[in-house]
């Protein structure tokens, strides 16, 4: 077996595993535990940098020369673990956002119920800004 064919065997290895944990956290963010995701576990980070490493010397022209089957089996894996990463990164999305949303919406509340009752005062320093309740990531 050629070194090309050793190197996609390990590619499609080391996908299929992440392929794995990526449909793991699918389920977790589903179900509503994203506590139970299993991209967070060091050994998995390990192994999607490895992954990284692996494919990023991977070229078009390498693949040529790989029998048929191992090729096929390739490009499914690669194809399936291109729309697992898509799919979690919008789920990902959503559940930061709610998050997000969320916070910002109960310090908004925060700061409404702390804010002083306004008079009709012509002094400008009573309508001193109330502080914030809580900053979280600029963004907000």
């Amino acid at each position: 077996m050629s070194g090309e064919s050793e190197r996609i065997e390990r590619l499609v290895k080391m996908a299929e595993r992440l392929i794995e944990a990526v449909e793991a956290d699918i389920t977790a963010l589903k179900a509503g535990t994203p506590q139970a995701m299993r991209t967070t576990d060091p050994e998995v980070q390990r192994l999607s940098a490895l992954y990284g490493r692996e494919a990023q010397g991977f070229s078009r022209d390498s693949i040529k020369n790989v029998p048929p089957p191992l090729r096929n089996q390739f490009a499914a894996t690669t194809s399936k673990f291109r729309e697992l990463l898509t799919l979690h990164a919008r789920m990902i999305a959503r559940v930061r956002n709610a998050s997000e949303g969320m916070i910002k919406a109960i310090a908004d509340e925060v700061d409404r119920q702390a804010a002083p009752m306004r008079t009709y005062s012509p002094v400008k320093s009573a309508y001193a800004r109330p502080a914030q309740a809580m900053i979280y990531n600029s963004v907000i």
